[in-house]
C-alpha cells in the first residue's frame, strides 16, 4: 500500500539557494565591517604631543584634576609633582600630597623616555629599584598635551584609564580648564570622570 508522508513535500533548491544568499550578504557585510572598525579604532586612538624639552618641562608642577584612582585615594588636597633631572638622562619624581591629619604623604619614584618617543612617552615606576626589570612595575606617563610656554600640561595612559591635568600654579583659568579638557575628551578620555584637586 502507497503511503504518504505526513510533511508536505518540499523542494529543497530554493531553500539551498536562499541560504546561499544570505551567506553571501553576511560575508559582504563581514568585509565592509571589519575595515570600518578598524578606521574607527586608529581614529581615536591616543596621541602624544610631537616633542617635549625635558629641560623645560622639569620642575614643580601641581595637579588641577585626575581621574580617580586607587594610588591617590589618601589624597585629600595640595597634590604636586616635582621632576629633577638626572645626568644619565633619566627623571627623579617626587609626589607629595596631603592625606587625613594634615600630614604630607611622599612617595619618591623614576621616570624614564620611552626611546623614539620625543621625550613624549615615559615610563614611571615607583617600585624598589631591584624590581626595575619586571615589566609591570613601570606605568605609562604620555604628554597628550602641553602649552607652548609648559605652563599647563595633561599627561594620561593609552588605556585611558588614567588622566592628570597638571600646572606650573595650584590654580588655572577657566579657559586654560577647558582648553585641557577639550582636547582631552577629542582623544577620547570620559572627561566626566575629572575630580578637580584642592589646593590650599
Amino acid at each position: 500500500m502507497h503511503t504518504q508522508s505526513l510533511l508536505p513535500h518540499r523542494n529543497p533548491r530554493p531553500l539551498l539557494r536562499q541560504v546561499r544568499s544570505c551567506l553571501s550578504k553576511l560575508m559582504l557585510l563581514a568585509t565592509i565591517a571589519i575595515p570600518a572598525i578598524v578606521v574607527a579604532q586608529e581614529v581615536v586612538k591616543v596621541v602624544t604631543v610631537p616633542t617635549v624639552d625635558l629641560q623645560r618641562y622639569v620642575g614643580q608642577w601641581y595637579e588641577i584634576a585626575r581621574f580617580p584612582n586607587s594610588f591617590q585615594k589618601k589624597c585629600i588636597a595640595n597634590v604636586s609633582a616635582e621632576y629633577r633631572a638626572r645626568p644619565d638622562g633619566d627623571i627623579d619624581v617626587i609626589n607629595r600630597c596631603k592625606i587625613e591629619g594634615n600630614v604630607v604623604d611622599q612617595a619618591q619614584g623614576l621616570a624614564k623616555v620611552v626611546p623614539g618617543s620625543n621625550n613624549a612617552k615615559l615610563e614611571v615606576r615607583f617600585a624598589p629599584s631591584w624590581l626595575s626589570w619586571i615589566p609591570l612595575v613601570w606605568g605609562d606617563y604620555w604628554i597628550i598635551d602641553l602649552d607652548a610656554d609648559y605652563s599647563v600640561v595633561t599627561v594620561g595612559t593609552p588605556s585611558r584609564d588614567y588622566l592628570w591635568l597638571l600646572a606650573r600654579t595650584p590654580s588655572i583659568s577657566t579657559a586654560q580648564y577647558e582648553a585641557a579638557v577639550n582636547n582631552a575628551t577629542k582623544q577620547g578620555f570620559d572627561t566626566s570622570k575629572l575630580v578637580k584637586t584642592v589646593q590650599q
